[in-house]
């Protein structure tokens, strides 16, 4: 098995959002706000990691406890899914209403060319992870 990158990520008071490494490699990050503080932060430590970005990856991003996605945090995750880096990321999105799911399939429609992360939405973290644990050729 290939060693793991380090994380390089601490925790910061304020910030809403944590991350920890995935044993496949990737990141799990739970929200619990996407205030423009956290969105700036998280903007920040993900263009970190895509600039070193060097295999596919499979991230889960847990927004269960978030209500709303505002246009702001909204354009944010298109310019970062618009990095050509991000292509080589699979991302199962956890939500727990419409509105949020809305949000996420604007934000994959909007950001959607070759350079784009592969997008899906789920309700349910079993479902998530089978999708995520699929060889990372079989992107549908």
């Amino acid at each position: 098995m290939t060693e793991l990158k380090p994380l390089n990520w601490q925790p910061v008071p304020g910030i809403g959002y944590t991350v920890v490494r995935r044993s496949d490699g990737g990141m799990h990050y739970t929200f619990t706000d996407l205030s423009d503080s956290t969105v700036n932060h998280w903007q920040d430590f993900s263009h970190q990691h895509l600039l070193d970005a060097d295999r596919l990856t499979r991230n889960l991003y847990d927004l269960r406890q978030v209500q709303h996605v505002s246009e702001s945090a909204i354009n944010t995750a298109i310019e970062v899914n618009s990095d050509p880096s991000a292509r080589k990321i699979r991302l199962a999105v956890l939500v727990a209403n419409s509105d949020v799911a809305d949000a996420i399939r604007k934000i994959a429609a909007l950001a959607l060319t070759p350079a784009s992360a592969a997008i899906k939405i789920f309700t349910d973290i079993d479902e998530a992870e089978n999708w995520l644990s699929r060889p990372l050729d079989q992107m549908a």
